[in-house]
């Protein structure tokens, strides 16, 4: 009887603890969203790389550069609407803008032409 209370006490005091540990532990910090900034400097860095590789045709650098001056130009506009500052739909419009610049930049680096 000694013993299976023993056991009994053992085993649910090893199973709280571990629930605790497990309710106490941190949570892993989620990755950090980079800044419609960092996002300009990551895809010209990328433009520009995929020049000097030849990857990237004049044509095609023209076409990404005018977009990315498009893109500059509306959070330029959209700044000036809003003292210098951009609304959470105006954040969201250029980060899907850019998102989708993203994806072109990755197209036309990885296509069949070459400079």
């Amino acid at each position: 009887m000694n013993v299976a209370r023993f056991a009994l006490t053992a085993i649910f005091s090893l199973g709280s603890t571990a629930l605790y540990a497990q309710s106490v532990a941190p949570a892993a910090p989620a990755a950090p969203q980079a800044t419609i900034q960092q996002r300009k400097g990551d895809q010209q860095q990328r433009i520009g790389q995929g020049v000097r590789s030849g990857q990237l045709t004049a044509g095609e650098t023209h076409h990404l550069e005018h977009r990315e001056r498009a893109i500059n130009h509306e959070e330029h506009n959209m700044r000036a609407r809003n003292n210098g500052q951009l609304t959470k739909h105006d954040r969201h419009t250029i980060r899907r803008q850019q998102n989708r610049e993203s994806h072109r930049i990755y197209r036309d680096k990885h296509n069949a032409r070459v400079r």
